[in-house]
């Protein structure tokens, strides 16, 4: 009698780790691809709820005066794609060339900030392997070659209007001159209703992805309260970074799901393998 000896079949051989979950993300609508991809690709059921919108400042003085007179500064710093985009989108319309900028050392957080840079024909001297502002700061002065290096030095950061402060004031405490000028800000979506929310929770979230604190704060906006526990009982909570962590600490959540790297696919592979856990077919 033949034995056969094809294995048997494993039906749950190429089950995804987020197959059967959703995933809530709160990005803003126009970065939002990137990361629903990344998600989809492990399976996830992806609803994309932005609690941020990105738009311009209320007023560009300060970002014109700065472009006005940028051969006085050493240094560009950009800590985010938007304030690449909105940078040089001011900066073009202002009747300016990117070379301009070359002779400036521009430093860059973040792999997809350098390549927005890239893809604007700029060149980028520092991206720093740690993303959060106590990790430029060390980058920044290993670059130049230690903190008396950076005495009379001067620095433009265009970026949010509402942001965390620690890098400039490092870099001012080390005595460089850090100009930190408006070049967009975040806002609640008109469209963002707490009815909607809520029941898109109620519909089985399986977790929620934080990728800035102006997320989370707006979420708490939406719901009137600084204590989201109860909004989002049941519901996994994954942060990109300490920063946005520490800011859902801040409204009473607990950060399940963090990756090492603050990056969106590192985030979504964070959220991959904490529910693979719990789904031992693997991918």
């Amino acid at each position: 009698m033949a034995v056969s000896k094809t294995p048997p079949t494993n039906h749950g051989a190429n089950r995804k780790p987020l197959a059967g979950r959703t995933v809530v993300i709160t990005r803003a609508r126009a970065q939002a691809d990137e990361f629903v991809a990344e998600l989809e690709q492990f399976g996830a059921r992806v609803i994309a709820c932005p609690t941020i919108e990105v738009v311009e400042p209320e007023s560009f003085d300060r970002l014109d005066e700065a472009i006005s007179h940028l051969y006085g500064y050493d240094w560009l710093v950009f800590t985010s794609v938007n304030g690449v985009d909105y940078f040089l989108k001011r900066f073009k319309t202002s009747g300016h060339d990117v070379s301009e900028i070359d002779d400036l050392r521009v430093c860059a957080i973040g792999d997809a900030t350098a390549e927005r840079l890239r893809e604007a024909q700029l060149h980028v001297d520092v991206i720093p392997h740690d993303f959060k502002a106590e990790g430029v700061f060390e980058a920044l002065t290993q670059f130049v070659g230690g903190q008396e290096s950076l005495t009379g030095l001067n620095f433009l950061i265009p970026r949010a209007a509402v942001a965390r402060d620690f890098l400039p004031m490092a870099l001012g405490d080390a005595g460089a001159r850090v100009d930190v000028v408006p070049a967009y800000r975040t806002i609640v979506p008109d469209h963002l209703d707490r009815g909607r929310f809520s029941a898109m929770l109620a519909g089985g979230a399986d977790c929620i992805a934080f990728t800035s604190s102006s997320t989370v704060r707006n979420l708490a906006h939406l719901f009137d309260t600084q204590d989201l526990s109860t909004v989002l009982d049941g519901v996994a909570v994954a942060c990109i970074g300490d920063v946005t962590a520490q800011t859902a600490a801040e409204h009473g959540l607990h950060t399940e799901i963090q990756p090492e790297q603050f990056t969106v696919p590192e985030l979504a592979r964070a959220i991959a393998e904490y529910f693979g856990r719990t789904n031992p077919e693997g991918i």
